[in-house]
């Protein structure tokens, strides 16, 4: 008989703090975020969060310190407060909570294939700090009698959406893994793009983000790789 996971034991007190530290930027943007854990038999943690103002999935992976095997969604407010960043012991794992539509509506295993076209870290940012110019430039252009939210959501949406490089990830994404930590304007600095059953998935050294682009295909999980996620 499997023993259901009670607590979580990082294999050190810098896996811990990253988790934490991610988890921190999720509550900014959702002070009721829900996160879903996965882990498959080995010592690597798959955390999935969802920060609603980008429409992606955000995932940090954790090295454990022994190997685990569980699938569950809690609290992601709760998770933070159980986590011993000390790493003089584990901390207890929250209660599973009832998640939102998007936790059962994971990427798939794969393959993933990496795809061509995505410009450098160092052009990234450039993009983003251009297209958040140019929000403030047309939103104060606005006259008064269209200064509202739903214009303004227009405008935001136009800009957001716009592709990459010469690939199909929307600029949205971009900015989402920027807002969350995981990337870097350093031009030497390991980015990557990947497609898989419909989804995109950026991925740097710090985390990813993944969405789904056209068709979908079978729906699953990602594979747990564990770098410094």
């Amino acid at each position: 008989m499997t023993v259901p996971v009670q607590s979580l034991l990082f294999a050190d007190p810098r896996e811990a703090a990253d988790l934490a530290a991610f988890l921190g930027r999720l509550l900014h943007y959702d002070r009721a975020a829900a996160v879903r854990l996965q882990a498959g038999g080995g010592d690597a943690l798959a955390v999935f969060g969802r920060p609603p103002s980008f429409e992606v999935l955000a995932i940090r992976a954790a090295r454990l310190a022994r190997p685990e095997t569980l699938d569950v969604t809690v609290s992601a407010g709760e998770l933070l407060e159980s986590l011993d960043v000390s790493g003089e012991g584990p901390g207890d794992l929250p209660a599973p909570v009832t998640g939102p539509p998007w936790t059962g509506v994971l990427p798939p295993r794969g393959p993933w294939r990496e795809q061509a076209g995505l410009p450098r870290p160092d052009a990234l940012r450039a993009a983003l700090d251009a297209a958040v110019a140019e929000f403030r430039t047309r939103d104060e252009a606005l006259p008064e009698e269209l200064r509202t939210r739903a214009e303004r959501d227009r405008i935001g949406r136009e800009i957001w959406s716009r592709p990459v490089g010469a690939t199909q990830l929307p600029l949205r994404a971009v900015h989402a893994a920027h807002s969350l930590g995981f990337l870097r304007a350093d031009p030497g600095f390991p980015v990557s793009l990947f497609a898989a059953g419909g989804w995109l998935r950026l991925r740097t050294p710090f985390g990813s983000v993944a969405l789904r682009h056209g068709p979908v295909g079978g729906l699953g999980s990602l594979a747990l790789t564990v770098g410094r996620h």
